[in-house]
């Protein structure tokens, strides 16, 4: 790099930044002359994080740190990258320009700044449509995160983030919540805006609904990110998921309307009512104590609200989902439960259990009174 032609670039470049930027530019050049590569990395990602900053990114980028990249940490040059990528064009341009940077760290040395800057340009073509390409990025930066013992945060956060939108893209409700839920794990969400944390919240609520593979909401239920629905236009949304970890009929019938407020939950209602009909029975089960769960297809049938023909179908169903474990008496038409699913607690659903641990040790009290005295002398306390 001509020493001359980066000086003059860079005296264009503080003639036209912002009048309260310009002093910045003197560090850069001291640093650059310097050789001084850590300070000037880190002066020149303050620089770029200045929303300030944007129409000179690019120009920084391609004539000035392209020049001394090899000489600086690279993931730190491909985040200057990736906030320089967002000044181009359109997606196509940002896709050849992503392209690039991806292969100029593909080194052994820089695996992580590969992976980040691989997930980068996998996320531009989901944007293009290019689903096939995105997953094919997506499969290759995995199969290398899990080689690694430790890396940044951020690398993973925005691996997370991205595979989760590709299912959302794929209408895979599960993998999209998993997802989703490791994206939100590796952040602060402090930095996420309220309606950023709004619609996070709203698409993690609908995919744990509709998914045909989830039917234990703890994580999310107790996941600070779902109060940023409280006090909006979905607030009902957090009801119902309440709702249904604690199979009631009687919440879900008032909050069925808001359905129709969601386009993919109004096309899955069937769905949604068998789900809660299956939370209703893992509830009820719940309820008994361990020695007192054969249930009569009768009783199952009165407190699901379920038909009695349809019994049989619910309660098999469950136990292929892996919801309860037991038999079924065809017969005597008798389910027999000896296990059921663990799941996250309400108030309710807690002080229900202190109730039954009062009664087990009274009965355990009543139980050593008995052998006590029928004992006697042959007793031993």
């Amino acid at each position: 790099m001509d020493p001359e032609v980066i000086s003059n670039f860079l005296s264009e470049q503080r003639e036209v930044a912002p009048e309260d930027l310009q002093a910045r530019f003197l560090t850069i050049e001291d640093y650059w002359d310097r050789k001084l590569w850590h300070q000037l990395t880190d002066v020149l990602v303050d620089y770029f994080n200045d929303s300030a900053s944007t129409s000179q990114r690019l120009p920084l980028f391609q004539r000035f740190i392209l020049g001394f990249s090899e000489k600086i940490n690279q993931l730190k040059f491909v985040a200057l990258g990736l906030l320089a990528a967002r000044e181009c064009s359109d997606d196509h341009e940002r896709l050849t320009f992503l392209t690039t940077l991806t292969e100029k760290v593909n080194k052994p040395s820089s695996q992580d700044a590969y992976v980040y800057a691989l997930v980068a340009a996998s996320d531009v073509k989901l944007r293009l449509s290019d689903y096939d390409g995105a997953r094919r990025d997506l499969d290759k930066a995995e199969s290398i995160l899990d080689t690694f013992e430790s890396v940044e945060t951020e690398v993973h956060a925005t691996f997370y983030r991205i595979n989760a939108s590709y299912y959302q893209a794929k209408l895979d409700f599960a993998a999209y919540y998993k997802n989703a839920l490791l994206y939100l794990a590796c952040i602060d969400l402090k930095t996420l805006n309220p309606q950023e944390s709004e619609s996070r919240a709203y698409d993690l609520s609908v995919a744990a609904l509709i998914s045909d593979s989830i039917y234990n909401f703890g994580e999310l239920l107790l996941h600070p990110i779902l109060d940023s629905l409280a006090n909006t236009e979905h607030a009902w949304l957090r009801d119902l998921l309440f709702a249904f970890n604690r199979g009631d009929l009687a919440a879900y019938n008032v909050l069925e309307n808001n359905l129709s407020k969601s386009k993919i939950l109004e096309e899955h209602k069937t769905f949604l009512w068998q789900k809660i009909s299956l939370s209703a029975l893992t509830e009820a089960v719940f309820r008994r104590p361990p020695h007192d769960r054969a249930m009569t297809f009768a009783t199952i049938s009165n407190e699901t609200n379920v038909q009695p023909q349809e019994i049989e179908i619910l309660i098999m169903k469950a136990l292929s989902l892996g919801l309860l474990k037991g038999s079924i008496d065809q017969v005597a038409e008798i389910a027999r439960i000896n296990w059921v699913q663990p799941k996250v607690l309400d108030m309710k659903q807690i002080d229900n259990m202190r109730l039954r641990l009062k009664d087990w040790d009274s009965s355990v009290n009543q139980l050593g009174n008995w052998i006590e005295g029928v004992g006697k002398d042959v007793w031993a306390a």
